[in-house]
């Protein structure tokens, strides 16, 4: 493949966020789990009523405070989170961005810079994403879909249609050999796929540490940004052939239950994971763009998708538009990373979440279920035994394939507040005290920079509040 490259210059405004141990970076580019160059950007900031295009804002210097706009958003602050973006992009970052506020009725999008690395076609609202881990929320509310349903049961047994995880086994310890196992205590049921406490799933350590790490990866279970390039029976077959990590319920543990549950929402449903988000989901809500795969008439509003190379810090093309892997039907339909959408696509999925499983006319989920999904259902005891990026516990629990804030440790952690990012660069929370949804979109495999893009549009979102 063509590696298309761009220098990232260190601006006075970058910060990498230092964290000892295993830092995100390579939790997220394992889960996920990457005029000369930039055209300057160019900006539309929209809401339904306004128009396509506007100029760029000048800097937030010398600029007087003005009046709340009553509804939900400060005028000045909202340009004070463009010309924070924009920088971002104008720094070489990213090639382009697409963020979107909706708060009280009011929703403004901004789309800032271009699609590609040395493009001329320019970020649109339309333009659609690689949203990898944000595709979690969705599987679990199609799981709940059919637990309204009684097709599933959350503490049910998942043998009855996932046979292959029947009769576990589980490893005495991470690093022993692979059959130096116990019988495991209870079966795996569906609230620990929807909980990550199956007893697999993301092992935060350098690739190849552990004999159960090499295992996953010769099998081609091991995370990664694509999804398996075989089929679910064969993925089932796989995965049902290496022990457990740890005991079901014991321990949380990272991604695979997502990925589990999809296989089982298809065999539950008797229908393939994408017709049946297509049914239930998708057209309800309005989520025209919303898929496993684009058409080739798509394409085009695909933005490209790059991964920092460590050695000299360019932008490297990880996925194209023209000849991207989307461009055609995956061999696996991923219930944990394999959608593309949009910001308005994802708004409807986030406000459907915030409207307690209604918008409009269209219920998907009863109220008492988006309770459930965004309770935190991990217990202390869990938590202190579950590695994680340093920090994340003590200020996020985790509900049905979603984190669920619990205490505000800075601007943007409002208690309640749930959704998750995608390691493609993507980001999307619902606040119900708010009353706001809020995305962001890039296309940078998750690391520092990304990171850092990715918390100051939260510190700017939450900054922009006019009350």
């Amino acid at each position: 493949m063509v590696k298309q490259k761009i220098k990232i210059p260190v601006s006075p405004g970058d910060r990498e966020v230092k964290m000892s141990g295993l830092d995100r970076r390579t939790f997220l580019k394992t889960a996920a789990a990457s005029p000369a160059l930039v055209v300057p950007a160019t900006v539309a900031m929209q809401s339904p009523e306004a128009s396509p295009e506007r100029p760029s804002k000048p800097s937030d210097a010398g600029r007087k405070e003005q009046p709340i706009v009553a509804r939900g958003f400060s005028k000045a602050r909202l340009a004070r989170m463009h010309d924070v973006m924009a920088g971002h992009v104008e720094h070489g970052a990213v090639p382009g961005l697409v963020t979107l506020v909706s708060r009280r009725g009011e929703t403004h999008v901004d789309a800032i810079g271009v699609k590609s690395v040395g493009g001329r076609d320019p970020m649109r609202r339309d333009t659609i994403f690689r949203i990898a881990s944000m595709t979690k929320p969705i599987t679990a509310a199609a799981a709940m879909i059919l637990v309204e349903e009684c097709k599933l049961r959350l503490d049910e047994p998942v043998d009855r249609l996932l046979p292959e995880l029947a009769g576990r086994k589980v490893l005495k310890r991470i690093e022993g050999p692979l059959d130096d196992t116990v019988p495991a205590n209870r079966p795996i049921s569906v609230r620990d796929l929807l909980t990550f406490r199956m007893g697999m799933g993301l092992i935060l350590a350098p690739p190849g540490t552990y004999p159960i790490q090499k295992a996953m990866a010769e099998a081609g279970l091991a995370p990664g940004a694509y999804p398996p390039q075989f089929g679910p029976d064969e993925y089932m077959k796989r995965l049902g052939g290496l022990p457990l990590v740890h005991q079901p319920g014991e321990r949380w543990m990272y991604g695979t239950g997502s990925t589990v549950l999809g296989v089982l929402i298809a065999r539950a449903s008797g229908q393939t994971l994408e017709t049946f988000f297509h049914e239930r989901i998708f057209e309800p809500l309005g989520m025209k763009d919303t898929a496993f795969s684009l058409p080739t008439a798509k394409l085009d509003r695909l933005a490209a998708c790059y991964q920092a190379n460590p050695q000299t810090g360019t932008l490297d093309l990880m996925d194209g538009a023209r000849d991207s892997r989307w461009g055609h039907s995956p061999s696996f339909l991923s219930g944990g990373g394999g959608l593309v959408s949009t910001v308005d696509d994802y708004l409807a999925f986030g406000q459907m979440m915030l409207n307690k499983g209604k918008r409009g006319n269209e219920r998907i989920l009863s109220r008492p279920s988006v309770e459930l999904m965004t309770s935190d259902h991990i217990t202390p005891e869990q938590k202190a035994a579950s590695p994680f990026f340093p920090g994340f516990w003590d200020s996020h629990g985790w509900g049905f394939g979603l984190s669920v804030v619990t205490r505000r440790d800075n601007v943007a952690s409002n208690p309640g507040r749930f959704g998750w990012y995608g390691g493609f660069g993507t980001s999307g929370y619902s606040d119900p005290n708010e009353d706001m949804v809020a995305l962001l979109m890039t296309q940078r495999v998750l690391d520092p920079v990304a990171n850092n893009i990715n918390a100051d549009f939260w510190t700017s979102v939450y900054q922009a509040l006019g009350d």
